[in-house]
């Protein structure tokens, strides 16, 4: 598949605050492909299938309960890799059709996919980064006041993930999230201003 030119992929790490600035760029006006969207809804769509390989434990009132099916996959990297054979094929199929359609309007979009850096592979037509970075300490606390999980679970959370001081240097652009919304609003302004200039929009 050719270059998505117009495509920046926005990535980070669990707790650097990724959803918040997704969301601060559809307030500036940038279209954002949710990748987390997709999955949540394709998770229901391919229920049996994933009971089928994880067994009705993971099931709460009929439904999958994200926390037990994460507690099960964040935990072994075997599971990971059986529940990312069945999702991220369709996920990544989704994205790059939603995304052939922004191409056509010239301008600069965003497809926010969590992880990335750790499956570039799957994504060689994006080649503009942008790296939402937070030191880890910061992120074990937001994960902590979020989500409320122990920190065996936020550990095992962090460690499916490559470090972010890894992806620093492999990002387009980077944007430091270790202040207020505030603080973070303003990042984003520079950014966009930044951006625009680069792709002459």
């Amino acid at each position: 598949m050719e270059s998505l030119h117009y495509a920046i992929a926005l990535s980070g790490g669990i707790g650097t605050g990724k959803s918040t600035v997704a969301s601060l760029l559809r307030l500036y006006g940038f279209e954002v492909i949710d990748a987390d969207s997709i999955a949540h809804r394709l998770l229901k769509e391919k229920q049996k299938e994933v009971v089928d390989l994880f067994g009705e434990e993971i099931l709460k009132e009929g439904e999958i309960d994200r926390k037990s099916l994460g507690a099960r996959v964040f935990g072994d990297p075997k599971e990971r890799a059986r529940l990312e054979a069945i999702l991220h094929p369709p996920i990544r199929q989704e994205i790059l059709q939603k995304a052939q359609k922004l191409e056509a309007k010239a301008f600069p979009y965003f497809i926010d996919i969590p992880l990335f850096f750790e499956k570039r592979d799957d994504y060689p037509m994006v080649n503009q980064t942008l790296l939402i970075y937070a030191p880890r300490k910061l992120q074990v606390e937001r994960i902590k006041k979020r989500d409320s999980l122990s920190m065996e679970e936020i550990e095992a959370r962090l460690g499916a993930q490559m470090d972010i001081k890894e992806k620093v240097p492999m990002a387009h652009y980077i944007l430091s999230n270790e202040g207020n919304l505030n603080d973070l609003t303003q990042e984003v302004e520079r950014l966009i201003e930044t951006i625009k200039k680069d792709f002459h929009v």
